[in-house]
């Protein structure tokens, strides 16, 4: 059953981009719950793009300071009370924590204040309410998780696809970068992670790439300016010579070069998920153990290989060539 007289939703997830991709089929599903409503994000400041990008989702954004205990950056101890005063003045009708199994995060929800409160619990720890939490489920998709929360709220209507809005600014960025690529004819490179022990080694996407050449493809490096040692890394073992974007191009412009990929090679990593919800054929070696949570939930667009257990580099020629015979070139 769904709760009465809910106008304002604020819901914490203070992640990267990859993550907040994986909740976006959740937040739809509530905004179409609750159309009326305002949703605002308490989230990273890189997610003022998000909340630009999805404006029929979200209302507006709470940068969150940090708080101890959350990796994802250091904690402003002086600005955080008047962060949390903040939300407290907004007199939220909802809160929904969606940042993990709540050990840490369900305290610091509680705080905001909320008329009620939902999220994520774990068996013997902190849960503010337990009619609006579901047990934290170890073994499901990130996507499937948080739709697996809303049903707390009654929302039973959802679909799992993934979004990635592509914007006029998007557009004009592309072309203001000039790469010179045609549509369909190339495949990207993307070996950054935001964690090393995340990143497959340079050889492996050199000989995936110098693979994608020997048989006609345009090969493009991608890359954030923070990436750009590992990027050089694959460029200089490649035996033909890619296109270098690295640190070239907005996300945008990036999501417009997937978009019009014919297969995106990565790390399990933003850009797997933006080119899940942009429907690109992609290759996501997965080194972090959890394939079954963030690899892509469409098997025949999107092949996902767990490294720590099988690392064939012909296996993964195989997969791509499977995948690059879907678009009609032959490897």
């Amino acid at each position: 059953m769904k709760l009465e007289g809910i106008k304002k939703i604020v819901v914490f997830r203070a992640l990267q981009i990859g993550d907040m991709l994986c909740s976006i089929p959740a937040i739809r599903a509530l905004k179409q719950a609750y159309p009326e409503a305002e949703i605002t994000l308490v989230g990273l400041p890189w997610a003022k793009m998000l909340i630009e990008r999805f404006p029929g989702y979200f209302h507006s954004l709470l940068t969150f300071p940090g708080y101890p205990g959350f990796p994802e950056q250091p904690v402003d101890r002086v600005a955080f009370p008047d962060f949390l005063k903040q939300v407290q003045q907004e007199q939220f009708d909802l809160a929904l924590q969606m940042q993990g199994s709540g050990v840490i995060s369900n305290p610091l929800v509680d705080l905001f204040f909320a008329k009620r409160i939902g999220g994520f619990y774990t068996p013997g720890n902190y849960c503010p309410d337990k009619e609006l939490f579901a047990e934290y489920p170890s073994n499901l998709h990130e996507v499937n998780r948080h739709l697996e929360l809303i049903k707390k709220l009654g929302i039973t209507e959802a679909s799992t696809e993934m979004e990635f809005p592509i914007t006029q600014k998007d557009l004009e960025d592309f072309a203001n970068a000039a790469l010179p690529v045609q549509e369909q004819e190339y495949v990207i490179l993307h070996p950054g992670a935001r964690g090393t022990n995340r990143q497959w080694e340079p050889a492996y996407f050199a000989a995936i790439g110098d693979y994608c050449a020997k048989n006609g493809l345009q090969v493009v490096v991608t890359g954030t300016t923070d990436e750009l040692d590992i990027v050089e890394s694959v460029i200089q073992l490649m035996e033909h010579k890619p296109i270098n974007a690295a640190g070239k191009t907005s996300l945008g412009a990036v999501a417009v070069l997937i978009k019009n990929a014919a297969a995106l090679i990565s790390n399990c990593t933003g850009v797997s998920h933006i080119a899940a919800a942009l429907k690109t054929k992609s290759i996501v070696i997965s080194l972090d153990g959890e394939p079954f949570r963030w690899g892509p939930l469409n098997k025949e667009l999107h092949k996902t290989i767990d490294w720590t257990v099988t690392s064939d580099l012909e296996l993964v020629k195989e997969k791509l060539g499977g995948l690059l015979l879907l678009s009609g070139l032959e490897v």
